[in-house]
C-alpha cells in the first residue's frame, strides 16, 4: 500500500497530497496547473537546470541523483533539493530557493 504526505509550500493557498512514490514536482504541477500559480519553479524535470530548488524546512525524503552543479552535497546537508528529484518519506515543508542560472566565476569561461 502506497503511503501519501501533505506537502505545504511556502507562499502557496493549498497543501499539496503527494505519494511516496512520486516526485513532489510531479505532485505539485497536478494540483497547480495554472503555472503562474506554481510556488515551485518548474524546468527540465530532470535534475539538469536547477530551476526547482528547493529548501526543505520540515520532514523526511528521499533523493534520486541530483546535480552537483545545483545543488552541492553540503547544501544537501542543509536541506536544498532539486524538487523534481525527491520523493516524500513523510509530511513536508518546502520553500522555493531558485538561484537564478550559474553563472561560471569571473576569468573563466
Amino acid at each position: 500500500m502506497t503511503r501519501s504526505f501533505t506537502i505545504r509550500f511556502k507562499g502557496a493557498d493549498r497543501p499539496v497530497t503527494c505519494d511516496e512514490s512520486q516526485k513532489v514536482l510531479i505532485a505539485m504541477e497536478q494540483a497547480f496547473p495554472d503555472s503562474r500559480l506554481q510556488p515551485v519553479r518548474v524546468g527540465c524535470r530532470q535534475g539538469g537546470c536547477g530551476a526547482c530548488r528547493v529548501k526543505v524546512t520540515k520532514g523526511d525524503y528521499t533523493t534520486a541523483k541530483m546535480s552537483r552543479a545545483h545543488v552541492t552535497e553540503a547544501e544537501q546537508a542543509q536541506g536544498y533539493a532539486l524538487a523534481c528529484r525527491i520523493y516524500p518519506q513523510s509530511d513536508m515543508e518546502i520553500e522555493s530557493a531558485f538561484l537564478g542560472p550559474r553563472r561560471a566565476p569571473k576569468g573563466q569561461n
